[in-house]
């Protein structure tokens, strides 16, 4: 019997060591977990900055393929859109006004565009770069971005009642449509790259909008998009203009609406 307290005594100290281990354990557990949490956090935040400047398809063949996205050549559909007369309406506003303005006439027409498969590329001033058929291969590219232009139109006139009802002016836009080939990448120095498209079909789709005044019309498309078209639009054919930079005269046509 005399060697039972020494054996209890024993038991009693390693029972004590393995609870201050396990202490141990769980404290390293837990400040592992608030790391994963912290980690996890940051990799979200690292990958909503990215998602503007790049795609969530681009980035994830970035993650995917450990290396940069090859540039490619595709044949995209460009639209571009730009407020008509924000010159005068910048002198009309506050600049804390007109910044509200703006960024909801952003939002509105950049989720139009989302919505028919389109990919914002940039806001250049008052002005929209957005590309279909851009991400991934789209046979319908010209009548998604058909329809995105007719929901730009439709979601700037329910934003106009709201500006009218505010007292603020109306906005009005110029959209230009053009479908051909460019060169697709990441495009940038090395502190800052965009997912980018570079071509001629840009510049085209830039000049048609501007052509939008001239014909006095707020949406105009090519000859190259009214080819790819399905029978559910209602156009009208403008006549053949001469465009700055562009040889020949370029044939476009007015869209008016699903027929």
């Amino acid at each position: 019997m005399s060697g039972w307290p020494l054996a209890a005594t024993c038991a009693a100290i390693a029972a004590l060591a393995l609870g201050a281990l396990a202490l141990v354990q769980q404290r390293r557990l837990r400040d592992l977990r608030e790391r994963l949490k912290g980690v996890a956090f940051e990799l979200e935040r690292l990958q909503q900055t990215c998602s503007r400047f790049a795609p969530p398809p681009v980035l994830e063949r970035l993650i995917n393929e450990e290396g940069e996205v090859a540039a490619e050549r595709k044949v995209v559909t460009a639209l571009f859109a730009d407020l008509v007369g924000y010159t005068a309406l910048s002198g009309q506003l506050e600049p804390a006004v007109l910044a509200r303005v703006l960024n909801g006439y952003f939002q509105r027409v950049s989720d139009a565009i989302a919505e028919h498969h389109g990919y914002v590329s940039t806001f250049l001033g008052d002005g929209i770069l957005a590309y279909f058929g851009a991400m991934e291969p789209n046979p319908w590219q010209c009548n998604d971005a058909a329809r995105a232009a007719l929901a730009m139109r439709a979601a700037l006139s329910a934003y106009n009642e709201e500006l009218a009802k505010a007292g603020l002016p109306r906005l009005a836009i110029g959209v230009g449509l053009h479908r051909g080939s460019g060169l697709a990448g990441m495009i940038g120095s090395r502190e800052r790259r965009e997912y980018g498209f570079v071509g001629r079909t840009v510049n085209l789709a830039a000049r048609v909008q501007a052509l939008t005044r001239e014909h006095n019309v707020d949406i105009l498309l090519t000859e190259e998009v009214r080819s790819q078209l399905d029978g559910s639009f209602e156009l009208r054919a403008m006549p053949p203009a001469e465009l700055k930079g562009i040889t020949g005269k370029v044939a476009t046509f007015a869209l008016l609406g699903n027929a």
